[in-house]
């Protein structure tokens, strides 16, 4: 992951069609949360099979999935708008339809980036479709999806909701907060809560010092969101008070180190994103140990 770029996850239980203020009020009190990063994605190829189902049973909250899409329209995870990092080829995905992408090996290039973590059924890992992804996961889990590059894919946004509408993972039967989307593009956020208000949405955002944030800043994402996001070094007390005062959530990525870890929850952050997430069930456990 870019050092500034990445997502961060929450597990909210709300009544039905809560606006974004009453949501955020309502939540507020959230706290060890433990999202898997495109699964347990230091353990296994990620957004794979196998990353996903390490990341459960790792005690992760939630499968984490970026998505974009083919040019045939297909929704898939994968992190980037390209192929090129994890299958060896090259190509926008944008120009591949799912039957080219699928022909791809998205597991061969873990082994040899970790050879002390190999395993030969990593060998030949297929990116997954979010329609596959929904299929063997959603009757039992809880997603945090991500709209990577809405710009390049214009009909995203309504492509997903009408998937995840078709598996019955939101809707009034369901508890908002089994599925909660995020982005970078407070465009694609807008579009979604225009299409559905009751689905929890996640600002992320980009900062290149110390993190800060005023009133109005704040006063314009509660009309959207229930929470930012951003990269965990960017995070400080000060930051973190205001938005937890805001009535907002804050979750920040990508953090893999204990020690870390452990710092942003005394800081006061309600959970946060990981590619080791049997490490923070691990620092989550000696936190209750210690109340």
């Amino acid at each position: 992951m870019n050092r500034w770029l990445g997502t961060i996850a929450l597990v909210i239980f709300l009544p039905w069609n809560l606006s974004p203020q009453a949501a955020s009020s309502s939540i507020n009190g959230m706290e060890d949360i433990n999202i898997s990063h495109r699964g347990a994605s230091g353990h296994a190829p990620e957004h794979t099979f196998p990353s996903y189902e390490l990341g459960k049973a790792m005690n992760g909250d939630y499968i984490e999935i970026d998505l974009q899409m083919t040019r045939d329209g297909e929704l898939i995870a994968l992190h980037d708008e390209t192929i090129d990092r994890i299958t060896g080829k090259t190509g926008l995905v944008k120009n591949l339809t799912l039957e080219e992408i699928k022909r791809l090996d998205a597991g061969s290039w873990f082994n040899e980036a970790f050879p002390d973590k190999a395993k030969t059924e990593f060998k030949g890992l297929k990116i997954p479709m979010l329609r596959e992804i929904l299929e063997k996961f959603g009757s039992d889990s809880k997603f945090f999806i991500e709209t990577k590059s809405p710009d390049v894919y214009p009909e995203m946004e309504q492509k997903l909701i009408d998937l995840l509408n078709e598996y019955q993972l939101i809707g009034a039967e369901n508890k908002a907060g089994n599925v909660i989307i995020q982005s970078f593009s407070s465009a694609s956020l807008r579009k979604i809560h225009a299409i559905d208000e009751s689905i929890p949405l996640i600002q992320l955002l980009s900062y290149y010092a110390p993190a800060t944030i005023t009133d109005s800043e704040i006063g314009k994402l509660q009309e959207y969101a229930v929470g930012v996001g951003l990269h965990y070094t960017a995070a400080n007390p000060a930051y973190i008070k205001k938005i937890s005062d805001s009535g907002l959530l804050i979750f920040p990525y990508t953090v893999n180190e204990k020690e870390d870890m452990e710092m942003l929850l005394d800081w006061g952050v309600n959970g946060m994103f990981t590619n080791y997430p049997d490490r923070l069930y691990e620092v989550y456990r000696e936190k209750i140990k210690k109340r």
